[in-house]
C-alpha cells in the first residue's frame, strides 16, 4: 500500500469518525440526561421514604417510580403518591 493509499484511509476513517460522534452527540446527551434524572428521582423516593414516618407516604423504591420522579418531577412525584392514594 502506498503513502497515497494510506493518507487517504487515514482521511476517510477520521472522516467516518468525525460522523458517527456528530450523529450520536444528541442522542447521547439525552441518555444522560436521562440517567442523571432517575438518579435525582431515586434521591427524592429515598428522601420521601427516610420521612414516611412522620408524612405516612411511602412509594416503592425502584426503576419505574424513579423514572416517573425523573421526568416528571415534583407533579411525578404527586401522580405517584395520588395513584397509590386511590390503589389503596
Amino acid at each position: 500500500m502506498s503513502v497515497v493509499e494510506k493518507v487517504a484511509l487515514g482521511l476517510v476513517i477520521a472522516f467516518l469518525a468525525m460522523a458517527a460522534v456528530r450523529l450520536l452527540s444528541g442522542p447521547l446527551k439525552t441518555a444522560l440526561r436521562v440517567v442523571g434524572n432517575t438518579v435525582l428521582g431515586l434521591f427524592a423516593l429515598w428522601l420521601l421514604n427516610l420521612t414516611s414516618g412522620l408524612t405516612g407516604l411511602h412509594l416503592g423504591f425502584n426503576l419505574f417510580n424513579a423514572l416517573t420522579v425523573g421526568v416528571l418531577g415534583l407533579p411525578g412525584l404527586g401522580l405517584l403518591v395520588l395513584l397509590q392514594w386511590v390503589l389503596t
